[in-house]
């Protein structure tokens, strides 16, 4: 999915091979897209815009996933409302908030059409489900659900991970049974089994010689450190023999694999 013109130029010096294989398992990125998108609950709405016209127009709304489609609740008075009512060509924005660096922050452009729901019962469950405060107006006249049928999605992972997906791979993708758990078990592996860490990358990396590695994201295929190397942090994946879809399946995994690791050093 990922064209020459995504990736950012580095000048003339040779790139340093990977610590670990590319080919190693990991989510793609209709579904590191659908992670990101459902842990979100904001995002921004984006529409053509009847004046000035023809213009872009950011408007910040709540929205849900109903089947993979996100759906607004929205009032008719809204500007992007009467934007849509006249051209449904719009687009959804969701944006992490938690590094330290913005622009390392994965963010996901869904693109598409809109149009207002007649049939908003699945919508209207998907939503409050969501967003229950919104149970005091969802009944309001002037309100209406509408959903963005996505055709493409635009996915930048931070720096030099991004591609364009197609609709269709959206739809088809499941977003990481790990993912809300996710943080939890980053914390407790940096910050209770450091040395594990270490291990993982002296016998699963080129990394040979690590004095210290980091766990940065973990999901239902493995997980990925930044391994501290005499060149400076490198980044390293490593993957599960099966994949896993709990805290206790990813407690049992990494343990599995620490004795694997160790008993490769010896």
């Amino acid at each position: 999915m990922t064209t020459t013109s995504d990736q950012h130029g580095r000048g003339a010096a040779p790139l340093e091979p990977p610590l670990t294989p590319e080919e190693t398992a990991a989510p793609s990125h209709a579904e590191r897209s659908r992670t990101l998108v459902a842990s979100r609950t904001t995002g921004t709405l984006c529409t053509i815009a009847s004046e000035p016209a023809g213009y872009p127009y950011g408007s910040f709304v709540t929205f849900a996933l109903d089947n993979g489609a996100p759906v607004f609740l929205i009032s008719k008075l809204a500007a992007h409302t009467q934007h849509l009512e006249r051209d449904p060509r719009a687009s959804l924005l969701v944006a992490e908030d938690h590094a330290e660096d913005p622009l390392a922050n994965g963010r996901v452009t869904l693109v598409g059409d809109a149009a207002r729901l007649e049939d908003s019962a699945s919508a209207r469950a998907a939503f409050l489900a969501v967003h229950p405060s919104a149970g005091y107006y969802v009944d309001f006249s002037d309100f209406a659900f509408w959903h963005l049928t996505v055709t493409s999605v635009r996915y930048i992972g931070g720096y030099g991970r991004m591609s364009w997906i197609d609709g269709s791979a959206w739809r088809e993708a499941a977003p990481d049974p790990l993912a809300p758990h996710a943080a939890g078990i980053l914390r407790h592996m940096n910050e209770d089994h450091a040395d594990a860490l270490v291990v993982y990358a002296r016998a699963f990396t080129r990394a040979t010689e690590a004095e210290r590695s980091v766990m940065t994201a973990i999901d239902r295929y493995g997980f990925e450190m930044s391994v501290t190397t005499a060149n400076g942090p490198r980044p390293a994946r490593i993957a599960f023999t099966t994949r896993i879809a709990t805290p206790t399946e990813a407690r049992a995994a990494l343990v599995a694999l620490v004795r694997e690791a160790r008993a490769a050093l010896a």
